[in-house]
């Protein structure tokens, strides 16, 4: 069995997906993975959320508990055997406090970093506002109006390629990889109404990727989120 290396809940996912050439991507795939594909089209999503009640190892580490995050991701597959994992690739994952980025590099080579982030949920009868803001001031920003109500991800589609992957994948060097399982149970999403994405992305994650400040996403949704466990990785 394998043993969990951290519980939380990840609530209120903002998932704003574009659509980009796999050449960009494709220096960053790990060793032993593939692009994966939503329909021939291959995707790249900036994702913002809370984790909520963390604990590392079954331990509250104070201060660090409940925080933002914000991560440019991409999607890929690994086969085992006669079937295929799903997973994801993190370009950059952001957070508020020095030591969340020192562990995660530490245990799983993730590219995490520190900035200042702020978040804003603001709720009535009728739609949720869900935000983040990270870097000096403040500057960027990805926000989302939906409606009031969740409802369960359909099979088969964009919704469902984006939030369903349960394996996590890091290029530690030209022929070696990690891998770690993310367990939860299926997510619900909103509808959305309106979104707002202010964001420097050739500042942020390199010159390659400023391009998107100027494109329009393929979609943009809020998940609900749940309680996960980030299991004890392997190195491939």
């Amino acid at each position: 069995m394998t043993t969990t290396f951290l519980d939380a809940a990840w609530r209120k996912l903002i998932m704003a997906n574009y659509a980009v050439d796999p050449a960009l991507l494709a220096p960053h795939l790990p060793y032993g993975t593939a692009l994966d594909r939503y329909q021939g089209t291959c995707y790249l999503s900036l994702v913002g959320f809370m984790f909520q009640d963390t604990r590392v190892r079954g331990w509250k580490i104070p201060f660090h508990v409940d925080f933002e995050e914000v991560n440019l991701r991409f999607y890929v597959r690994r086969q085992q055997g006669e079937s295929w994992k799903r997973g994801v690739v993190f370009l950059k994952e952001i957070v508020p406090r020095r030591a969340l980025s020192f562990v995660a590099r530490a245990v799983y080579g993730e590219p995490y970093v520190t900035l200042p982030m702020s978040h804003t949920w603001l709720h009535n009868e009728t739609q949720w506002t869900v935000a983040y803001q990270w870097g000096k001031g403040l500057r960027h920003r990805l926000q989302v109006v939906t409606g009031n109500t969740p409802r369960d991800i359909a099979a088969g589609s964009e919704e469902e390629f984006i939030a369903e992957h349960y394996w996590g994948y890091t290029r530690l060097a030209a022929h070696k990889t990690a891998e770690y399982e993310v367990a939860h149970p299926r997510w619900q999403v909103y509808d959305t109404k309106d979104h707002l994405i202010e964001v420097n992305f050739g500042e942020l994650y390199g010159a390659k990727f400023d391009f998107l400040k100027e494109e329009q996403p393929l979609s943009v949704f809020l998940a609900e989120g749940s309680a996960i466990q980030v299991k004890k990785g392997i190195t491939l």
